[in-house]
């Protein structure tokens, strides 16, 4: 097994490892993790199951992938939203009427490899060092936007989002869906000071109080509510910039040097001991 770096914990509570990838080994553990392909029900066609490897030194990488001029990298996650769920939906075009009609059935369920509410969650990574793609460690609920009450549904916690090679980074909150009611609470930029390997812990802890998000070891933002008083899961993610408007790339992915990568040390989460 690796050594790998200590937990940067949240002082004045004591915490107690319930989950965790260390990334030994030379194969990722698919009893952990899956690989998300779809999004909004649609296959996300640069959403790949390619391009997340063990180094055998301890780390995960997640690849940047160039094929005939399309970009692919892989999104890992521990459950699924139901809104991905991929459908066999057909339409069937009636020029009189122009109706659309929907033919079942839609995927079936999936059993989330794990789930978890409230704790500490935290990620030692190196980010990507190249335009045109972006990494994430983030929290989502499986039902986020089934109702309009975020305590119930869940929200969307974006731990980290790097969007740019800068050293720049940010929090996020969604919650209430993914369309008209949709909303949302930011950081704003949060510049990373630099350290001698070029990796960064960023860490959140979420009670029932809010959400207290680390960066380095250091408090870097807080958010009072909404808090998600629902299981959530786990995502590790890339994504290639220009996709989701186009079936082309970004053009700055177009001037991308490779091999570039996203690397993680470990992923963990830890559960606070209360006193009884």
């Amino acid at each position: 097994m690796t050594d790998h770096a200590k937990s940067l914990l949240p002082a004045g509570k004591k915490w107690k490892l319930v989950w965790h990838d260390e990334f030994d080994g030379t194969e990722l553990d698919r009893t952990k993790w899956d690989f998300r392909l779809h999004l909004l029900q649609q296959r996300h066609n640069t959403f790949t199951d390619e391009g997340a490897v063990l180094d055998g030194k301890g780390n995960l990488l997640l690849t940047l992938i160039e094929k005939d001029g399309q970009f692919y990298s892989p999104h890992l996650q521990t459950g699924s939203n139901f809104m991905d769920r991929p459908g066999k939906i057909f339409y069937e075009a009636d020029q009189k009427a122009k109706k659309e009609k929907m033919f079942w059935p839609v995927a079936k369920l999936q059993e989330p490899k794990f789930m978890h509410k409230y704790g500490y969650y935290e990620i030692r990574c190196k980010l990507q060092t190249q335009p045109g793609w972006w990494s994430a460690f983030w929290l989502q609920s499986p039902i986020i936007g089934a109702s309009l009450n975020p305590e119930e549904c869940g929200v969307e916690v974006d731990i980290m989002e790097s969007f740019a090679p800068n050293g720049i980074v940010s929090h996020n909150n969604h919650w209430g869906g993914y369309g008209d009611d949709h909303q949302h609470v930011g950081s704003g930029e949060r510049k990373l000071e630099e350290t001698p390997d070029g990796f960064h812990v960023f860490g959140l802890d979420w009670s029932e109080n809010g959400y207290v998000y680390y960066i380095d070891g250091k408090e870097s933002w807080r958010v009072e509510g909404p808090v998600s008083c629902h299981e959530q899961f786990i995502l590790v993610s890339t994504e290639c910039m220009g996709y989701r408007y186009s079936d082309q790339p970004d053009e700055k992915l177009k001037k991308a040097v490779l091999p570039d990568y996203f690397i993680v040390d470990y992923v963990r989460v830890y559960d606070e001991v209360k006193e009884s």
